[in-house]
């Protein structure tokens, strides 16, 4: 029905067509600075008094825009929309329901530079990681798409003379996502366009530093054809709306990506029942990670470097899957350290407005704090050796910082920073390292860089992560060729951008006629 799935190529900006597209997609961006957005429920376009502001991190003086702030009198009119919705959404052919998301990808293809430019201006992103989030993001629209025609078949379940079985999946009901800003377009887009392709209607509530884009996205799904009430915007505060959101016993699926404090506590809420419940909510949390990269000491040492760096600072480390910890063997361990100093030292930092900044700003004023104090702990845990400075005077600007000689328990060892801090700590041999790597209460990704199979062999069974990788970084999964999620405390393994990943968001039911 649709062609096969094919992943969305990244934009090569050393292409002169390309790297001016993204100038002039800037300079429209920015004429758009202080647009004000809506809040929608149903076809209602709400105004509220009280704002939710964008801020330039990389310039703190400028605002992208304001979306309104929903209160819970919002919510319960959204959740009451989303409810109606659902009676007949949830029986919306499952194919036409797929060609929305089909649509969606390809308004969004065509603005691809306008959107990679938003994520620019309000998330701070350079341009590669602007346009890999567009690009990841027109996957799981496509990828979803596809996955809900097979799915909507069903399994195929045995049947027996005078009896005719069958096996398939409906929605559960009113979804709410709750998406973060790191990856503000594509996880945005993947757990909210996952509910409403597979029947459900959706309470998105997105990250409070980036809502624009969030805002932008709701209108292209306005204009591929989602019908009302299906996706409602209320953007608000957690404590406030996302609590209500969650407790309420109409929603039935509460879809977060967030920290581990928030995560655990949006998991404990959803599971107590409230009165006029009558089912049991559905909760996927991805939460947080302390992903490792070991480098074995017969290891290709210019790939551990890479792959090192590039897991450690690519978005100024503020990815789930940054490998914060270098776990490496004791024969390679000054050689190794030396090359990724260089390589960190080259690190180009600042505000992203042409191609050839590395690192832009992190997103705020409590980030830029967080991670500055983490980097005094490290200091009194290790030896600074690269970075260890910043700027908020115009941004949130943090050098790539490198702390080496870390004792494996030491909090940086332990603790998520979200932020462009990487320790360095020894192993004696690689079972040393596999221990060290799974010393975390996180499970999210992980890199080996060794050329030695037995290790590989050994670590695919034994490095207990959700995601691991062999002779490259431990960042960047791709729709269908990757599907994400992570143990332990990284959350309940959802595996976004899989092939299992829409049955989570359904209920199986089996039909069974004699004759």
């Amino acid at each position: 029905m649709f062609p096969a799935y094919k992943h969305e190529a990244f934009t090569d900006f050393t292409v002169e067509e390309n790297r001016k597209a993204m100038e002039e997609a800037l300079k429209q961006v920015k004429a758009t600075f202080g647009k004000h957005y809506n809040l929608l429920v149903g076809s209602e376009q709400i105004t509220t008094e009280e704002k939710i502001v964008s801020i330039n991190p990389s310039n703190k003086e400028e605002v992208i825009g304001s979306v309104s702030k929903a209160n819970q009198e919002i919510a319960e009119k959204a959740i009451e929309t989303a409810y109606q919705a659902f009676q007949t959404w949830q029986y919306t052919d499952p194919v036409e329901r797929a060609n929305i998301l089909v649509r969606a990808a390809a308004i969004v293809r065509r603005r691809k530079y306008e959107f990679s430019a938003t994520l620019v201006a309000e998330a701070g992103k350079p341009w590669k990681e602007a346009d890999a989030d567009i690009a990841e993001g027109i996957d799981f629209m496509e990828y979803y798409a596809r996955q809900m025609i097979e799915l909507k078949q069903g399994k195929n379940v045995q049947s027996r003379p005078g009896e005719h079985n069958r096996y398939f999946y409906i929605p559960t009901g009113v979804a709410v996502t709750i998406p973060p800003w790191n990856f503000a377009f594509a996880i945005m887009v993947g757990t909210t366009v996952a509910p409403l392709v597979t029947g459900n209607t959706v309470l998105l509530k997105p990250a409070s530093t980036t809502p624009v884009v969030a805002a932008k996205f709701v209108e292209v799904l306005q204009k591929a054809g989602i019908p009302e009430g299906v996706i409602n915007f209320i953007p608000g505060s957690g404590a406030e709306v996302g609590d209500y959101l969650v407790d309420h016993p109409k929603t039935s699926l509460i879809t977060f990506t967030g920290s581990r404090d928030v995560g655990t506590r949006l998991y404990s809420r959803a599971a107590k029942v409230q009165q006029n419940q009558n089912h049991l909510k559905r909760v996927i949390v991805e939460m947080g990670g302390k992903d490792t990269v070991i480098v074995d000491k017969d290891a290709d040492i210019d790939i551990a470097v890479d792959a090192i760096v590039t897991s450690a600072f690519g978005f100024s480390g503020q990815k789930c899957s940054a490998g914060s910890r270098a776990v490496i063997h004791d024969d390679v361990y000054d050689e190794v350290l030396d090359k990724v100093v260089k390589r960190t030292n080259e690190l180009t930092v600042g505000e992203p407005t042409t191609k050839d900044i590395y690192m832009g700003p992190v997103i705020d004023q409590a980030a830029y704090d967080k991670i500055t104090d983490y980097i005094e702990i490290g200091k009194q845990e290790g030896r600074l050796v690269a970075g260890g400075e910043g700027d908020d005077s115009k941004g949130y600007f943090i050098k790539p910082t490198i702390i080496a000689d870390v004792d494996v328990e030491a909090r940086i060892m332990q603790e998520e920073i979200f932020g462009p801090v990487v320790a360095f700590a020894k192993a004696k041999d690689f079972d040393h390292a596999l221990e060290i790597a799974n010393n975390s209460e996180y499970g999210l990704t992980g890199a080996v860089i060794t050329n030695n199979r037995a290790h590989i062999n050994k670590a695919t069974m034994e490095f207990h992560v959700g995601n691991l990788y062999f002779n490259r970084n431990c960042t960047g999964a791709i729709v269908g060729y990757q599907p994400f999620g992570g143990f332990k405390m990284s959350g309940t393994d959802s595996k976004a951008g899989g092939p299992d990943y829409l049955a989570l968001h359904m209920q199986a039911k089996t039909v069974s006629e004699s004759f």
